[in-house]
């Protein structure tokens, strides 16, 4: 009996060709801040801005370049060397804490870079107890001795590296689990030990993962705000910002975030060069689970200790400073303002998360149902929002909107953009909607097709499909993107300091001002509350994890 092939009816053609244009839509809106930014990079025939990125290459930019490569280069050996250890040891070992560890390497992703910028100053600076307790024991005065600064581009490099490793950790530890048992046992039977076999197989198969993992750190470590301000080192974040605000030069800063963003994007394409045409597959089937060497005596507490540090200096050591802060500080703010910082900080993250989530669903439903060019170009424009700096996203929203309200003032509309909250979640969606866009798309991704077949046999349309199908099997997915985006729009400070609307202050904010006004004690409370909003989905994520690899 021949089938007959199931056509699409006329409704449903129609809404796809309205999906299509939604999505088209949304990726103008995305790339609209990044074209901004790039525009005033290559506008050379303007005078005034040849002269002023001239100034800069004679001036500020060479330094901020330096210092932001050497941190780039600090958190990638570090970061790499930490995550990748782990990782090998937790998926191929089994020693005293694998167990704790498998989900605690996770935990320092809850701990932004700023917070831990704070802590580890109040305690190693020279008023601190580690230098109090040094001079106090050995009899020492100023000037007797010498500590290594922590407010220096080594101290946040190295600060980098201990929040940012489990990007590393978790793409390797996952690669090194997803590669068949029967090529380490075909190492292992030509006689290499555990190190060689590591050395000659394991790492290279997992190196696209790492490289991954270490291209996300850095990332991160070039978009970071709050740290090098907080340290003093003058990078091109707080180049961005201080253009913008201190000098008020809107070109500067301009100029400064196309920088930026071209080396955000050559690390990208140097990731994906990088490969070559090398080809990484993983042979064999993961139902033979391999199973793990036994370490004991001190190979085993070496790898105990090798795990543990990480995860003291990443998130234990500065989340006991920030109790300690909060409970020796007579003037903690528990009052109104306090409460405001929080509700500012929820709805926005909540409104932003939750339009992200139906942006996303959007999307990833267009992508399913058109399955055309157009559409995975706009989804693949959408997914580089994450990889740009939220200083760059600022600066990119804030001139086209700038030029929108001037353009409003002149026929007597007045200022309804600029520093706005409208702007602000505009400016939270660029940066975050790929987060969501790929936890989605996972979940729809597991669904069957034939599920879509027997619906529209049924008469459903899209909508209906959407509706009665597909939202019951998405909703943990959808969960989980509305999680992930809230816990970043609550950490995220860059952008909310430079968009923010005029005496709007959120947790990250009041944290940062207060921090840079060396009151690090009330600074605590805003900062130890992040940390705990950030604390819960990093949790349910690690054991997720950790359970799914068992």
């Amino acid at each position: 009996m021949r089938k007959t092939p199931l056509r699409p009816c006329r409704s449903c053609k129609g809404s796809s060709q309205v999906l299509l244009v939604a999505s088209l839509a949304v990726a103008i809106l995305v790339g609209v801040p990044i074209l901004g930014v790039l525009s005033n990079l290559f506008a050379g025939q303007n005078a005034e801005t040849g002269a002023t990125f001239a100034h800069l290459w004679s001036t500020v930019l060479p330094e901020y370049v330096a210092n932001s490569l050497a941190i780039a280069a600090i958190v990638a050996v570090l970061a790499g060397a930490g995550g990748v250890g782990c990782a090998w040891l937790v998926a191929v070992f089994d020693f005293p804490g694998k167990r704790v560890f498998e989900w605690a390497l996770v935990l320092p992703l809850a701990m932004p870079a700023y917070v831990v910028a704070y802590a580890y100053t109040d305690f190693l600076q020279f008023s601190g107890p580690v230098q109090s307790a040094l001079r106090a024991s050995f009899g020492w005065q100023a000037g007797d001795y010498w500590f290594p600064p922590i407010r220096s581009v080594g101290g946040a490099g190295i600060l980098f590296a201990m929040v940012l490793y489990p990007y590393v950790y978790l793409l390797a530890r996952n690669a090194f689990l997803e590669r068949s048992p029967r090529m380490w046992d075909a190492a292992r039977t030509l006689g290499m030990g555990p190190w060689h076999a590591f050395v000659k197989v394991s790492l290279p198969l997992a190196r696209p993962a790492a490289v991954a993992g270490i291209a996300l750190a850095l990332m991160e470590t070039l978009a970071d705000y709050g740290a090098v301000a907080y340290f003093g080192v003058p990078t091109l974040t707080t180049g961005i910002y201080k253009s913008w605000y201190t000098f008020s030069d809107r070109t500067a800063a301009a100029q400064l975030a196309a920088v930026l963003l071209l080396a955000v994007t050559a690390l990208m394409l140097l990731e994906q060069k990088s490969r070559g045409r090398a080809r990484y597959y993983a042979v064999g089937s993961r139902t033979k689970m391999q199973l793990p060497m036994i370490l004991r005596g001190w190979r085993g507490w070496g790898s105990t200790l090798f795990c543990l540090v990480p995860v003291l200096l990443g998130f234990v050591i500065p989340l006991a400073i920030l109790l300690r802060l909060m409970l020796r500080e007579e003037t903690v703010v528990l009052g109104s303002r306090y409460v405001e910082w929080l509700k500012n900080s929820v709805v926005l993250a909540g409104a932003t998360a939750l339009i992200a989530v139906l942006i996303c669903i959007l999307l990833a439903y267009a992508a399913r149902v058109t399955k055309s060019r157009l559409q995975a170009a706009c989804n693949r424009v959408v997914s580089m929002g994450y990889a740009v700096p939220g200083a760059v996203i600022a600066v990119g929203i804030l001139i086209p909107l700038s030029r929108l309200d001037a353009w409003g003032a002149d026929r007597g509309l007045g200022f309804v953009l600029t520093g706005s909250v409208v702007a602000l979640v505009y400016a939270y969606l660029v940066r975050f909607l790929a987060v969501s866009y790929q936890s989605v798309q996972a979940g729809l991704v597991k669904i069957t097709p034939s599920m879509d077949a027997s619906a529209r046999i049924l008469g459903h349309g899209l909508a209906a499909m959407l509706l009665r199908v597909h939202a019951p099997l998405l909703w943990r997915s959808v969960l989980t993107a509305g999680l992930l985006v809230f816990v970043d729009v609550v950490k995220e400070l860059p952008a909310t300091l430079t968009v923010r609307p005029f005496n709007f202050d959120t947790l990250a904010v009041i944290t940062h001002q207060l921090a840079s006004d060396e009151r690090l004690g009330e600074a605590a409370l805003p900062a130890f509350t992040i940390v705990m909003i950030a604390f819960v989905p990093v949790i349910i994520l690690a054991r997720a994890i950790a359970k799914g690899s068992k």
